[in-house]
C-alpha cells in the first residue's frame, strides 16, 4: 500500500489519516518497522513528511517476515537469517514454510502453499510459494531455464578481477558439507563486483542450484563470506553475508520481477 504526499506534515498524523486503524495500532506498525518513506524504514512519529514523499505500508506476516508479493497464485516474502525454509528431524514448527502456511490458512483455512525452492538457514532473501500443485511443478520443471536469481554477497578481501564465472563438480560428504570434487554435480556461479574496500560486495548470479553452491565456490577462489562459520570465514560476524536480493521469471505470458534492498549490516563490512 502506497501513498503520496499532498501536504507537509507529521507522519503520524498522515497515517491515521490515510489508513483505517486505531492510533495504537498505527504506533505498533512504526515501532515494528512496517513504514517506509522513499524506500526508507522510519519508525519516528513526529518525522516530517514533504509533498510528494512516498509512503509504504509493508505487509508482514510476524515481525520478522515481510511479504514482497502475493497475488492468486503467488506469495513472495522476505526471508531473515537463520530462520529455516522447511522443517527438519529436529525443527518443524520454527519454519518459513510454516509461517507463511498458518498467515494463508488465516485468510482461509483451505488455503495451501506448496515450496518451490529453498534457501539456506543463513541465507536471508526472497523465497517464493505457490499457492497451487500446478504451478509449484510448473516452475521446478523449467526453474533452471525460466528464472533468474541474483544475490548479495560480501566476502573476505579484494578480488582482483570485476567480474568472473566459477564452474566446479559438487557433492557432499558424510557430514552434508557441500564442496567442490571431480565429481558430482556440475555447479555455475557468475560474480561481478560491486564495491571495494577492504573487503568485496559481489553481485552473484547462479546458473545452478546446488546446496551452498555460492559458499562453496566464493570459498574456492579464496574470498569466502564474511560470517561463513561452516566455510571458515576469518571475520566474525553475527549473521551470514549472502543475502538473496532479486528473483525474475516468466509465466503465463507475464513477466515477474522482485527484489528487495540490501540488508543494511553488510555496510559495516564495507566501510
Amino acid at each position: 500500500m502506497k501513498f503520496i504526499v499532498k501536504e507537509n506534515e507529521k507522519l503520524l498524523e498522515f497515517l491515521y489519516k490515510n489508513i483505517n486503524k486505531s492510533k495504537n495500532s498505527v504506533k505498533n506498525m512504526l515501532i515494528n518497522k512496517m513504514v517506509k518513506v522513499n524506500n526508507k524504514i522510519i519508525t519516528k512519529y513526529d518525522f516530517i513528511l514533504n509533498v510528494n514523499d512516498c509512503v509504504e505500508i509493508i505487509k508482514k506476516i510476524n515481525e520478522d517476515i515481510e511479504i514482497i508479493y502475493e497475488d492468486n497464485d503467488l506469495i513472495v516474502v522476505n526471508k531473515p537469517s537463520g530462520l529455516l525454509t522447511i522443517s527438519t528431524s529436529k525443527e518443524s514448527e520454527k519454519t518459513l514454510y510454516r509461517y507463511v502456511s498458518n498467515y494463508v490458512k488465516s485468510v482461509n483455512k483451505n488455503n495451501k502453499i506448496f515450496i518451490v525452492h529453498r534457501l539456506d538457514k543463513d541465507t536471508s532473501g526472497l523465497v517464493l510459494f505457490s499457492k497451487s500443485e500446478k504451478i509449484k511443478n510448473f516452475l521446478q520443471n523449467n526453474w533452471n531455464e525460466i528464472v533468474t536469481r541474483k544475490y548479495y554477497a560480501v566476502v573476505e578481501g579484494k578480488l582482483e578481477k570485476e567480474n568472473g564465472v566459477i564452474k566446479s563438480y559438487i557433492r557432499e560428504n558424510s557430514f552434508h558439507k557441500s564442496f567442490s570434487s571431480n565429481k558430482g554435480d556440475l555447479a555455475i556461479t557468475e560474480y561481478k563486483v560491486l564495491k571495494k574496500n577492504k573487503n568485496t560486495l559481489l553481485e552473484v548470479n547462479i546458473k545452478t542450484g546446488k546446496k551452498n553452491q555460492i559458499r562453496v565456490h566464493l570459498s574456492d577462489i579464496g574470498h569466502k563470506i564474511i560470517g561463513d562459520k561452516k566455510y571458515n570465514s576469518k571475520i566474525n560476524a553475527p549473521r551470514l553475508m549472502l543475502h538473496a536480493y532479486n528473483i525474475c521469471f516468466k509465466m503465463n505470458k507475464k513477466e515477474y520481477l522482485f527484489k528487495t534492498d540490501i540488508p543494511p549490516i553488510f555496510n559495516n563490512y564495507l566501510k
